[in-house]
């Protein structure tokens, strides 16, 4: 059984605290979606007046426990382990395609962003329209994929030094150092290249300058790659509190890895509720959130999380899941 470091657990809680008090004076959260009159109202007030409401506070009350009956007894009786080994099979097919998915969830938001007229999110109205768009089309094809994913986060940088608002977009981060850490992947046109330099005889391979260095890199980063790894009338209190916390639950649960890939689905759920049922709402910010979950779906938690932790107390049949018969879909 597995051990999770208590020391990483910490320092990741003392991370999200950091940046939510950082961001608490700024963000709007989903307020503008659930009243139909702008009223500004400074945090505490709106706290303490939330908090004393029993219709506020008794659902959110009532949604924890029945949460954590549903976790619990889920840990105790595991009814469905034999269906989870099967998904988890099925979805390490896939872990080819995570770098095609990561380069997807952040190049397109950079290709909107750029011919939006806005700095990676909508909220910063600062113009690199020829810089991101040359980025977005750079990842999409996988072109100098990590160059470009390096420079897309100093972009990022840049934009959170002039602005504390793009602490929203803060997927950006993780995104980019993952795209940096995995490289293009297949399909991409790096890979396409490095087939064509590394074939003997090529015309190409004779003038390739970075292919063997491309390999060298490659191969000293290898072993980190296993670490990479949000109809009832009820007042606009409770869907901001509701919303607010669902999603620091669901951010929280990722970050230490707790049902890693229940949480991806459910965020993924949240996000499409966010696009589809919410008006006036800025899509293309949100793409890359969709590519983040996803990733996840499909490579699990990694090496560092409580899921490593649970499984130790699972039974023998949990432990079978890399080895499910899974069949092709036809």
């Amino acid at each position: 059984m597995r051990r999770l470091p208590t020391a990483l657990l910490v320092s990741r809680a003392a991370l999200v605290a950091a940046l939510l008090v950082s961001v608490s004076e700024t963000a709007r959260a989903h307020e503008e979606y659930v009243v139909d009159e702008e009223r500004e109202v400074a945090v505490a007030e709106f706290l303490r007046e939330s908090l004393t409401d029993p219709l506020v506070v008794g659902p959110l009350l009532a949604g924890a426990l029945l949460l954590l009956a549903a976790v619990g007894g889920y840990l105790v009786v595991r009814p469905v382990q034999r269906d989870v080994a099967a998904f988890r099979a099925v979805m390490r097919e896939y872990t080819a395609y995570v770098p095609w998915l990561l380069r997807i969830s952040i190049g397109i938001p950079l290709i909107g962003a750029g011919f939006g007229g806005y700095l990676i999110s909508p909220a910063l109205g600062l113009e690199a329209r020829l810089l991101q768009v040359a980025l977005g089309f750079l990842l999409l094809f996988g072109l100098a994929t990590r160059l470009a994913a390096v420079l897309a986060l100093a972009v990022y940088l840049v934009g959170l030094a002039i602005d504390s608002i793009l602490l929203l977009q803060l997927e950006f981060v993780p995104g980019t150092l993952a795209i940096a850490l995995l490289g293009g992947g297949r399909p991409s046109g790096d890979h396409v290249l490095q087939r064509v330099a590394g074939t003997p005889g090529t015309v190409y391979g004779r003038f390739d300058p970075i292919y063997d260095y491309a390999r060298e890199f490659q191969t000293r980063i290898d072993p980190y790659r296993r670490f990479l790894p949000t109809i009832v009338r009820v007042g606009p209190e409770l869907w901001v509190l509701g919303a607010g916390l669902s999603e620091v639950g669901l951010g929280l649960a990722l970050i230490i890895g707790f049902f890693t890939r229940a949480s991806a689905a459910t965020a993924i759920g949240v996000f499409s509720l966010t696009l589809f049922a919410l008006p006036d709402d800025p899509v293309l910010a949100h793409v890359s959130l969709f590519g983040l979950a996803s990733a996840l779906l499909i490579t699990g938690s990694g090496p560092y999380a409580v899921d490593g932790w649970l499984e130790g107390y699972g039974a023998d049949e949990e432990a079978d899941a890399p080895n499910a018969d899974v069949p092709d879909a036809a």
